[in-house]
């Protein structure tokens, strides 16, 4: 086994830890608009500083045993759950474009998406500090990572043109992943408030959407709200059935729509690949 990559893999799986701890900082101030950088980390029950050998990921909750080592109080499993998943992710990013500029991009992409799944979970809100940012960090991202989605090609050709720089055609297909995916779920919320006369989803979905066609074009982001939907389906519907809850329990689409983003992000095109395979084959 080559030793340069496996001491890449092992950089990736600490330093998604090192950013998982972070990241549970942002779930936990960004909803109460705190800063993520001051105070220092603290016990939200008694205040008192954590210091930094009670702040190592995953290796100090298991030590402390799940509890505040001045106050005694339980800390969440939502702190090693959320680094290790971080830690995956940046594994499985590794992994699948190497040591390079796009593994780091999709780093701070999937990052940002985590931090809303969980905030969407607890709060039912997506802060416009992450998705609106999003939006345009997409779009410049999009100017080093060529989507080679084809809608941008297919805008240039509507206006006449034959051929355009590469940098041109990906970053029009991260603005029509943007307003294409961004815009249908406006549409089906509008849609479903005029019928229902009720809201079916946050615009904050909508920004979110916005955010993960900047980054990854139409293609895949349609394949995010579809995944996104059947994730909601069968996880939403089966935790109202089993709690108890009835059919006016507000789901948190926003989550399942971070999660799908990321699978389509990691295996979108194997996925798609697969499913044009099959139709050919009918």
């Amino acid at each position: 086994m080559n030793p340069v990559l496996v001491f890449e893999g092992m950089f990736s799986i600490m330093l998604g830890l090192i950013v998982g701890s972070f990241l549970n900082v942002c779930i936990s101030r960004i909803p109460r608009q705190e800063s993520v950088v001051f105070p220092s980390s603290h016990c939200p029950a008694c205040g008192a500083l954590i210091k930094p050998y009670d702040n190592i990921p995953v290796v100090s909750f298991l030590l402390l045993g799940g509890k505040c080592r001045t106050c005694r109080n339980p800390i969440s499993w939502q702190y090693p759950l959320v680094e290790l998943l971080t830690a995956l992710i940046f594994w499985l990013t590794w992994n699948r474009w190497s040591l390079s500029l796009p593994m780091l991009i999709y780093w701070v992409f999937f990052s940002a998406l985590i931090v809303l799944v969980l905030i969407d979970l607890y709060h039912r809100i997506l802060p416009n500090v992450i998705t609106l940012p999003g939006i345009l960090a997409g779009m410049v991202a999009s100017l080093f990572i060529p989507l080679k989605d084809g809608s941008g090609e297919f805008l240039l050709r509507l206006a006449g043109w034959i051929s355009a720089p590469l940098w041109l055609n990906s970053l029009l297909d991260s603005l029509a992943g943007a307003a294409v995916c961004g815009g249908f779920l406006w549409a089906v919320a509008e849609a479903y408030f005029r019928i229902r006369k009720l809201e079916g989803m946050g615009f904050g979905d909508v920004k979110l959407m916005g955010m993960v066609g900047a980054f990854l074009g139409v293609k895949l982001a349609l394949l995010t709200i579809m995944l996104g939907s059947f994730l909601g389906s069968v996880i939403g519907f089966s935790y109202i059935k089993l709690s108890g809850k009835d059919n006016r329990y507000e789901l948190p689409f926003g989550s399942f729509l971070g999660l799908a983003a990321i699978i389509a992000a990691l295996w979108g095109e194997k996925i798609l690949g697969a499913y044009l395979g099959l139709l050919r084959g009918y």
